[in-house]
């Protein structure tokens, strides 16, 4: 099964759009379904990925204007429990400790978290925390060095069981970059 985790995309506040790249990249019918981590603040992005696929689970970031969204979410797939938020009720923010108190909570195999806008990918005390970054290459406040700027990027998973095969697409110089990450629950 493929699940695209994707977020912080701030169309058209930080971000004019999805980089053309890799909207060509997410075809519809391909993808079983999109876990998106907040910020999603335009009807155009969100009925494209609607296009992408059909099951498109949204928890609230701290720009969304909807006031129903979730703070987070748990999906199951094969024998993963995957839960995902957007990040900014994570204190300190992306800090591992924190980031494994709330996968802890949330009884989760697979963590994943946004609003730091850069790519990670751990493992951590068996557990596996992933943040896709920011879809759009969004500016942020607070998270870079001097001269460092975010790289557009999102993640499709690929869920078989107790394996999750991350792939891990980052816009770069007008190209689009392609890394591959494994974790095996219990492995």
């Amino acid at each position: 099964m493929l699940v695209l985790a994707i977020g912080d995309l701030h169309i058209p506040d930080r971000a004019l759009e999805l980089p053309p790249k890799f909207r060509k990249l997410l075809a519809p019918g391909k993808i079983s379904q999109i876990l998106c981590l907040g910020n999603l603040t335009d009807r155009e992005t969100y009925d494209f990925l609607r296009t992408v696929s059909a099951d498109l689970q949204i928890v609230k970031g701290e720009f969304d204007l909807s006031l129903s969204l979730p703070l987070s979410k748990v999906v199951t797939h094969g024998s993963l429990r995957i839960g995902f938020t957007h990040g900014h009720t994570i204190v300190p923010p992306g800090d591992s400790d924190a980031l494994l108190i709330a996968a802890r909570q949330m009884d989760v195999d697979v963590f994943i978290w946004g609003g730091t806008h850069r790519f990670e990918a751990y493992e951590l005390e068996g557990k596996f925390f992933i943040n896709p970054g920011s879809a759009t290459g969004a500016l942020s406040s607070g998270w870079w060095a001097e001269g460092e700027s975010p790289v557009p990027s999102f993640v499709l998973m690929d869920v078989q069981g107790a394996v999750l095969v991350l792939y891990v697409y980052q816009y770069i110089d007008g190209e689009v970059k392609v890394e591959k990450v494994s974790y095996r629950k219990g492995g």
